[in-house]
């Protein structure tokens, strides 16, 4: 099943921070954690998967978001977002360093958390890598066709999949196959099907997933995710996928007979 997005809130206020959970929650991602202070965000942050981080300035404790923000940072490179009442020149400058995708000032509304926190995964993926183990992919549709409801992302072993206005995330494993339909791609994984405006070559060329292959001029497959085959034919669960004649070679290749 594709993974929510996991959102970490670090605010001092129970009932405001409660407020934003329950919000979130209700838009559909997943709550990683509450925390109040510096030491209780970074035991949190080091412990559970975080996507996103949302951050206030003023907390409980001698370190402030901004302090926290930083240590956290160095942990792992994540969208941050900052949600405050300081908005003066000192507290903007102070800020700048840590690199945030978004700073909303309260009061706020879910919806205008939701939005930044779409904004910020996608300018977060089209940031430049950041470290080998942490490498950050943009994943754009093709040139001149890309519009609000169709853009995807990659981060490490995920992908972002923009639908209804909304990211949704999973594995790149959990990708079945890939099949072309006209000037889109229907992309399968066990629980549902996405919808992209792309080319079937240039989603293979920008996932650079080395188990998805392409075995006709249609499909490309999960080879994880084959049941059995003949020289015709791939099943995938209840799915039979034609193998073109011009891949069949380079499909018995990928199991090293003799």
């Amino acid at each position: 099943m594709p993974e929510r997005i996991h959102v970490m809130i670090v605010e001092d206020e129970s009932i405001v921070a409660m407020d934003l959970a329950a919000g979130l929650e209700h838009d559909g991602y997943v709550v990683a954690g509450i925390a109040d202070n510096y030491e209780e965000a970074v035991k949190m942050f080091s412990a559970v998967q975080v996507d996103i981080l949302l951050m206030d300035i003023h907390i409980h404790g001698d370190k402030d978001g901004v302090d926290t923000a930083t240590a956290l940072m160095k942990i792992r490179p994540v969208p941050l977002i900052y949600l405050t009442a300081f908005t003066d020149a000192a507290t903007i400058e102070r800020v700048k360093h840590t690199n945030p995708s978004a700073f909303l000032t309260k009061p706020y509304n879910i919806e205008n958390v939701r939005i930044a926190i779409d904004l910020a995964l996608h300018h977060f993926a089209e940031a430049k890598p950041v470290a080998a183990t942490g490498k950050v992919l943009p994943i754009q549709p093709v040139a001149d066709k890309r519009s609000d409801k169709e853009q995807f992302l990659q981060f490490k072993e995920y992908i972002f999949i923009k639908q209804n206005y909304r990211f949704v995330k999973f594995r790149l494993s959990e990708v079945l196959f890939a099949e072309a339909d006209n000037n889109y791609v229907n992309v399968h994984t066990q629980q549902q099907k996405f919808v992209l405006r792309i080319s079937l070559s240039d989603l293979l060329e920008r996932l650079q997933f080395q188990r998805l292959i392409r075995i006709h001029r249609s499909f490309a497959v999960n080879l994880d995710e084959i049941s059995s085959f003949d020289d015709q034919m791939i099943l995938i669960g209840q799915h039979e996928i034609p193998i073109g004649r011009n891949y069949r070679q380079d499909f018995m290749d990928r199991f090293n007979m003799r």
